[in-house]
């Protein structure tokens, strides 16, 4: 069985395939064959080191998958072999097969492809939480997402507009931008040309946005924060833009409005049933086509430095999905 594997932190060109052992499940758990496994942001960290998971050497990357079920471990009921499955794990998915908890499975719907659904738990998922249970998102506000054309932003663009949201997508070119109108963004801002806070401000007739979903921070952060309306939400969702901002806390005071942190894997496993109803409403909405659950680009396992590098130089518009 053949996985890709990190045995020391380093850039994604540090990776190796091996041929590893074929897995056998344990009581309660179920081997998935995986078709697809996707990337996020934080693959690229945690092969350095710098993330706040740190798995024992050697891992596999890639936290989310899809496939089929190879084999059935004992006292695993309600799933059969050859079913099409999708789950996350956190990391250990970029491999030929992997051991997955059954609990942790979900179907995938007949007219969802694997690489689209192997990309909904992160992304969308974090969207979901950040969007519904953090934000308490009403119908009729204003959202703005920074990093509105990543995989992060566009599963925020489109959750958000099916929420009834007033979407305002942020990015730093026209054609990401482009993007994200054809994914339900109204309006927008280019910050590789203009300044965020005054233009947020101008489209929102000074009032300023009711939730900001930032996955960029950087240098981004306060200004965008600057531009929050009263009893505003921020929701802190990564960083893309590579630093952790510092943020006054006076502005917070001034504006009445909120710092919200979204930690969507910790909310998985501290309130697994709201997860699972979450990821059955992302899979239905794809599955009718009411979010599209874009996948920029494929990529077979024996590929991954590109895969890597389209993440890391943030130039991927959508998801990237290694192939197996």
């Amino acid at each position: 069985m053949k996985a890709l594997l990190c045995e020391r932190h380093g850039p994604a060109e540090d990776l190796v395939i091996r041929d590893l052992p074929e897995p056998k499940p344990g009581p309660g758990e179920v081997v998935v064959a995986v078709t697809a496994a996707a990337l996020n942001f934080f693959d690229t960290l945690i092969i350095r080191g710098r993330y706040q998971t740190k798995p024992a050497f050697p891992f596999s990357p890639c936290a989310e998958c899809a496939g089929t079920i190879a084999a059935i471990g004992d006292g695993v009921s309600g799933w059969q072999v050859g079913e099409r499955v999708a789950a996350w794990l956190g990391f250990g998915a970029a491999r030929e097969k992997v051991v997955v908890p059954a609990e942790a499975l979900l179907r995938v719907p007949d007219r969802l492809d694997d690489a689209q659904a192997a990309g909904l738990f992160v992304t969308y998922g974090t969207a979901m939480h950040g969007l519904i249970q953090r934000a308490r998102l009403k119908p009729g506000e204003t959202l703005a997402i920074l990093g509105a054309s990543g995989g992060a932003g566009l599963a925020a663009v489109e959750i958000g507009a099916l929420l009834g949201a007033h979407v305002i997508a942020c990015a730093s070119s026209p054609d990401k931008l482009a993007l994200a109108r054809e994914h339900g963004a109204q309006e927008e801002v280019d910050y590789g040309r203009h300044e965020i806070r005054g233009s947020l401000k101008k489209l929102t007739g000074g009032r300023g946005v009711d939730v900001l979903y930032d996955t960029v921070g950087g240098e981004l952060a306060e200004p965008a924060l600057r531009a929050m309306a009263w009893e505003g939400r921020y929701l802190v969702v990564g960083f893309a833009g590579g630093e952790v901002p510092k943020i006054p806390l006076n502005l917070l005071l001034l504006k009445g409005c909120d710092l919200r942190g979204v930690f969507w894997g910790e909310f998985v496993l501290r309130e697994p049933a709201a997860h699972r109803r979450n990821m059955e409403r992302l899979l239905d909405w794809a599955a009718s086509g009411h979010i599209r659950a874009h996948v920029h680009a494929t990529f077979p396992l024996e590929r991954w430095t590109e895969a890597y590098a389209l993440i890391g130089d943030r130039k991927a518009k959508g998801k990237v999905v290694l192939t197996l």
